[in-house]
């Protein structure tokens, strides 16, 4: 090799060492990559440290920095006794807490009230974690027990009889009602000239099958009578509505062949009834009665949310099948029933329960302002249930249904156990933004005289002992931050509900 050719390839200097990559990780990384990496970016960047100096700045002064933390009364809340611009004043909702939570529930009895809460968590959080077992038992306890529980430790009272008295009470006053509308029809024939004699006829047909049925329901009258005339009615009527349950179930189960599994279910069930019965005191009268008109605070929020919630969900899914239903009567009464409640404000399904609803019952019969509340609210949720549920049906191809039809499953199986699941998955943030918004919703229970968190929060206000500029600030940050934990609470879970069941996600 000659040396022009050794010089034309072998480089006699160093190179120029180049400039350092650009960081792309680490906090300066963040700033350059995703902050300041365009004009636009760094436009935004500077509006958003703007909106935080003038929001979240003065928020973090008004309820840490300059927040009042320790006092007795209003003066310890005042500027001019703090010596420097007074924020938050904490000792107001020290003061106001016990309102906050428990209304105006008494407070000897607030014990009842702290059960209820834990034994709501002790069941709900198994509920909440996928690697715990037995989830069907702790389903059946939260949904089926736990509701008959907390409404005896809440509102007290005991049980003045069970099923048998009940079915026979129940029909009794169907009877009643049968006979008393067909003597409302004889009286009208008498004012109606023209067709008084059809509705003569009428009213006595009516009269005659309300008599036959109280002719039927003697024995179960007897039955009832006697049960009341022994001393201790409540478990000679439990003993009798266990029997006659569990061998109704015995015999539709297959009877000796196959009946045994669900007779043992069945009387292990009415054992743990029996248990909750004479732990409580229900057959001796149980718990002092709490009126729900001292009920308030976070109680009425969750006694509401909660029902709302449970209780909207099997009513949306038969309303969002029943509108998917081949048969004209159930899809028409389905749609009907969704565009009513829909198309209805909830203010105005809350004064209708709360007020009007009593005009169209008998005179001998009442139901409580809350349950009516409750009735409303479910059933207002459950016709936006409906429509949420119903777009997830619609999402799942026809195909499953008819490969599940090939199969030889039943339209309910393939209901229960192919198509719904898959629908139901699907519409996971349209039923959590649906419990947030109903969550929220409950405030307006107030306006029917039932004091929930902001309700109490607003008649606190009325107390002159804490009457100061920042009083009614404090109380509704406070209230806030209560929402934005349970509703953030509620999110979060949703969106770790929906990684665990994508299918599609990595393990």
């Amino acid at each position: 090799m000659t040396d022009t050719t050794a010089s034309s390839f072998v480089r006699e200097a160093m190179v120029t060492e180049r400039s350092a990559p650009v960081k792309t990780t680490g906090f300066v990384g963040f700033l350059r990559t995703r902050l300041l990496n365009s004009p636009t970016n760094v436009l935004l960047t500077i509006l958003g440290l703007l909106l935080i100096w003038y929001t979240v700045i003065p928020a973090i002064r008004f309820l840490l920095v300059d927040a009042v933390w320790h006092g007795a009364d209003r003066n310890a809340c005042l500027a001019e006794n703090a010596g420097h611009a007074v924020g938050a004043c904490w000792p107001f909702i020290n003061a106001k807490l016990d309102q906050f939570i428990y209304g105006f529930y008494p407070a000897q009895e607030r014990w009842r009230v702290n059960l209820t809460f834990l034994l709501a968590a002790l069941l709900l959080l198994p509920m909440l974690i996928p690697r715990l077992p037995a989830k069907g038992l702790n389903a059946g306890l939260f949904f089926f027990a736990f509701p008959v529980i907390a409404f005896f430790l809440l509102h007290g009272g005991g049980l003045g009889g069970f099923g048998v008295n009940w079915t026979a009470s129940l029909l009794v006053a169907f009877a009643d009602s049968i006979k008393s509308a067909g003597d409302a029809l004889v009286r009208a024939a008498g004012t109606t000239p023209v067709v008084g004699p059809l509705l003569w006829l009428l009213g006595q047909f009516v009269v005659l099958i309300g008599v036959t049925l109280s002719l039927i329901l003697t024995p179960l009258l007897w039955v009832r009578d006697q049960i009341l005339a022994s001393g201790r009615p409540v478990w000679i009527d439990f003993a009798l509505t266990a029997i006659i349950v569990s061998v109704l179930l015995f015999l539709l189960s297959g009877g000796v062949r196959t009946g045994w599994r669900t007779l043992v279910t069945c009387l292990a069930s009415f054992a743990g009834i029996a248990i909750v019965i004479a732990v409580m005191g229900l057959d001796r009268g149980g718990l002092p009665i709490v009126d729900t008109r001292l009920w308030g605070g976070l109680l009425i929020t969750l006694v509401v949310s909660v029902t709302g919630i449970v209780t909207s969900m099997p009513i949306g899914i038969a309303l969002a099948l029943g509108r998917r239903s081949t048969i004209p009567l159930i899809r028409l009464f389905s749609i009907a029933f969704i565009e009513f409640w829909r198309g209805v404000p909830l203010i105005t399904v809350l004064f209708f329960a709360t007020y009007m609803l009593p005009l169209f019952l008998p005179g001998n019969l009442t139901i409580d302002g809350l349950v009516r509340a409750l009735i409303g609210i479910s059933l207002f949720t459950g016709a936006y249930q409906a429509e949420v549920i119903r777009g997830g049906l619609a999402a799942i191809p026809r195909g499953q249904g008819e490969a599940a039809s090939a199969l030889g499953l039943s339209w309910w199986k393939t209901t229960a156990l192919v198509v719904m699941p898959q629908a139901l998955r699907h519409v996971i943030p349209g039923l959590v933004n649906s419990f947030i918004s109903l969550f929220k919703d409950t405030s307006l229970v107030s306006i029917v005289a039932l004091f929930d968190l902001l309700g109490q929060l607003r008649a606190s206000f009325a107390d002159p002992n804490w009457a100061t500029p920042t009083t009614a600030f404090t109380g509704f940050a406070f209230t806030g931050l209560i929402y934005f934990i349970f509703c953030f609470g509620m999110s979060r879970y949703s969106l770790f509900v929906e990684h665990r069941l994508n299918p599609y996600r990595r393990n």
